[in-house]
Order: structure tokens, then C-alpha cells, then sequence
């Protein structure tokens, strides 16, 4: 089905869609977004972050410590192809006749 175990699950992707609407976001907007714990987000963050398709920036906001995350262009490229197969499975099941 061209559907990516990285990309698919639903937390990573919400996160990649996300940064495809707002290219370098910091990570406690995610976690606020996504209603996700510190560790939850981090752990897959991380998992993007090993795949290559976003990356991690830390730095200070005023003095507050922060982490902004960014996409990669492998991230967006990523992320394309899973709409993609999302568009292609949908396609499938609108020409399944589903009511039989």
C-alpha cells in the first residue's frame, strides 16, 4: 500500500504535518498541539530525527531554555508520499462499492 511504518503513525505524522504548516516550531508547541507528554513527543521526535526527516535545534528564548524542531526535506518529501498513499488507498476504497 506505500504506506511508510515512520511516517504513518499518527503522532509522527500529526508532527510532520505540523511542520509543514510552520517550518521551525518549538517542540512545547508541539507537545501543546499534539496534547502529548514531554517524553511521548520527545520519544517520537526522536524517531524522526533518526530517519533524517526533521531536526533539532536548542537554544534560549530570553532566558528560558528551548528546542525547536524543524522539517528536513526529506521530511517534506516524506510526508508527501504518505498523503500520496492516503490519496491512493481512499481512491481504492471509493471504487470498492463498500454498501454490498
Amino acid at each position: 500500500m506505500g504506506l511508510d511504518d515512520v511516517t504513518h503513525q499518527r503522532v509522527r505524522l500529526g508532527v510532520l504535518v505540523m511542520l509543514a504548516e510552520i517550518p521551525v516550531c518549538a517542540f512545547s508547541t508541539l507537545r501543546s498541539e499534539l496534547r502529548l507528554t514531554d517524553g511521548n513527543l520527545n520519544r517520537h521526535v526522536q524517531v524522526l530525527v533518526d530517519a533524517g526527516l526533521v531536526t533539532l535545534t536548542k537554544g534560549y528564548e530570553g532566558n528560558r531554555p528551548r528546542t525547536w524542531v524543524k522539517l528536513t526535506r526529506d521530511g517534506r518529501r516524506a510526508l508527501r508520499d504518505e498523503l500520496s498513499a492516503l490519496e491512493q488507498l481512499t481512491a481504492r476504497l471509493q471504487a470498492a462499492d463498500l454498501d454490498d
